[in-house]
């Protein structure tokens, strides 16, 4: 679209000589966004400065839409010493995330989900620093819950999205459960989450391993097999299929697993599927902490990293053929010194070294943050020669990347009509990263010093992560010490900075933040409405 000399009274903000990132292409240095009240109300070329509008230059640096992290865990009761809405959303924002999507957890023994909705939105009302929408976690679907209570949340509040669990004593729900949550999920088009592992297999393995006091941090990555993720999967796509659901199994990490969810969707199964950054960078030798497992207590989170190389790999080629939906954080944070975070079950030994009992250490990781930089560092630009970069690391393509992390779960989670898109009447939720070919800019010691940061030969920027520069409230990262080849410069939310690396950092205010009522998915993978395997055509019309 061009807009040349359109005229500046209809500008708060022009952002010019950057090269936008939408999910489709890269566009070409020229083309530039003009914001008005908090939307963006144009690209195009030449676009007229008034007076007050302020005038952004990007510097030939790439321009992508504000990250959407669809999975994150924030200030839930089962994690009491993790990050609060206010310091959980300013981590999202200095890296680059504009919108969360985080949890109310409805407890086993409540009969509605009510009360878990309302205790959550008192905890996110006012302390969010962007914006933020709530999914609900299904413990006890019972009747009135499934028959009355789900379409109100549908209706009512905006809410359009549920998370089952396979595992997890507290949490888990049989294939009974199963089956009726997605049936009425169907009904009502609501978003059907599942953390599938086999709770019985891991429940038996975690047993033999404790009679043989093989209970280290190593262990726990033994004690959830591939194969038990891998079944759960295709389980919860064998009812999928049945009810004619659409689902989207959440962090995903087997590669078996995720072929399962490729071979279904080539039936044309709508079936989803997620992973997260550290299934793509960490691998289980993160738990074996020599004599100690302080270090191996960080890494632990579920389902665990897994083995080999290779599994990353295989992780990295279903993100490149368009297996996987989304990329989340999965952002589960636990402090690490704490008697309750990742320290619990870790003994200090007569001799001096600490040994732990993974069982009853603190599930997840923290990587709200890092989502963003570490997924960016792996990307090429298909517009310019040989993508931009010659580096073996290279696995997606920048709009692939806009599509994983912004684009898609904006349209899966009913969002798709105002973020995760860089186009006219969105919200003016941008990212400007750093120019990828300049010389390095100064930026202020407490917002990640650039003395951690070095040039190759070509110019482009190399950042070491580390916890000290981040600003959730986790005393760890299990990222430290990776190198990536970039950062959020600048992110705007709604028109309006919200962080400034070089400057204040995070600008954003507490409360800037607004809760995001959400429409249904308008995402679908597969079809819907298809013969399940072995059914004779117009069986299920006998009892759907």
């Amino acid at each position: 679209m061009d807009f040349a000399g359109t005229s500046g009274d209809d500008f708060d903000l022009i952002i010019k000589n950057g090269r936008i990132v939408t999910a489709a292409e890269v566009l070409p240095l020229g083309v530039e966004i003009g914001v008005k009240n908090g939307k963006i109300q144009c690209i195009g070329r030449s676009l007229v400065a008034a007076p007050n509008t302020k005038t952004v230059d990007a510097e030939g640096a790439y321009v992508t839409p504000g990250g959407v992290d669809s999975h994150v865990h924030i200030q839930q009761d089962n994690s009491p010493t993790g990050d609060t809405w206010e310091t959980g959303s300013r981590s999202a924002i200095a890296g680059g995330n504009t919108t969360v999507i985080a949890f109310a957890s409805q407890k086993r023994q409540e009969e509605s989900i009510w009360p878990a909705l309302q205790a959550y939105h008192k905890k996110a009302d006012g302390n969010s620093f962007c914006d933020y929408g709530i999914h609900v976690i299904l413990t006890n679907p019972t009747e009135t819950v499934l028959n009355e209570e789900l379409p109100q949340l549908v209706d009512k509040e905006g809410i359009s999205s549920v998370k089952i669990y396979m595992t997890y004593e507290p949490m888990k729900l049989g294939d009974g459960d199963l089956f009726n949550i997605m049936m009425r999920a169907r009904s009502l088009g609501i978003t059907t989450m599942i953390h599938a592992e086999n709770n019985d297999m891991i429940e038996q393995i975690t047993k033999r391993l404790a009679k043989q006091n093989n209970t280290g941090t190593f262990f726990h990555s033994v004690a959830r097999p591939q194969i038990a993720e891998a079944e759960a999967t295709y389980r919860a796509i064998s009812l999928a299929e049945v009810t004619d659901t659409p689902i989207l199994i959440v962090h995903m990490s087997a590669p078996t697993a995720v072929k399962h969810v490729n071979d279904a969707q080539r039936r044309l199964l709508p079936i989803h599927a997620e992973t997260c950054p550290h299934y793509l960078y960490l691998l289980s030798n993160r738990l074996r902490s020599g004599d100690t497992d302080l270090e191996g207590a960080k890494n632990i989170c579920a389902p665990p990293l897994r083995h080999d190389a290779t599994d990353l790999e295989e992780i990295w080629l279903g993100l490149a053929n368009g297996t996987f939906t989304v990329v989340s954080s999965d952002h589960a944070p636990a402090t690490f010194d704490h008697e309750c975070g990742k320290l619990k079950g870790l003994k200090m030994t007569e001799d001096g070294h600490h040994h732990g009992d993974f069982r009853v250490v603190p599930n997840g990781l923290p990587g709200i943050e890092t989502r963003l930089p570490l997924m960016f560092d792996r990307t090429f630009d298909p517009s310019r020669p040989s993508g931009g970069f010659e580096d073996d690391k290279i696995r997606i393509s920048l709009p692939r990347f806009v599509e994983l992390t912004s684009t898609n779960p904006a349209k899966l989670y009913g969002l798709g009509d105002k973020k995760g898109s860089i186009q006219p009447g969105y919200d003016a939720d941008i990212v400007i990263w750093y120019p990828e070919e300049s010389p390095l800019v100064a930026a202020s010691e407490a917002d990640g010093p650039l003395s951690q940061s070095h040039a190759d030969g070509r110019g482009q920027r190399k950042i070491t992560i580390t916890n000290s520069m981040l600003h959730h409230r986790i005393d760890y990262t299990p990222f430290e010490g990776i190198q990536v080849r970039n950062w959020p410069r600048w992110v705007f939310l709604r028109g309006e900075l919200a962080w400034d690396r070089e400057g204040e950092g995070v600008v954003a205010k507490k409360g800037d933040g607004q809760f995001l009522k959400r429409a249904k998915s308008t995402l679908l993978t597969g079809q819907m409405g298809r013969n399940p395997t072995g059914m004779m055509t117009g069986e299920l019309s006998y009892w759907v």
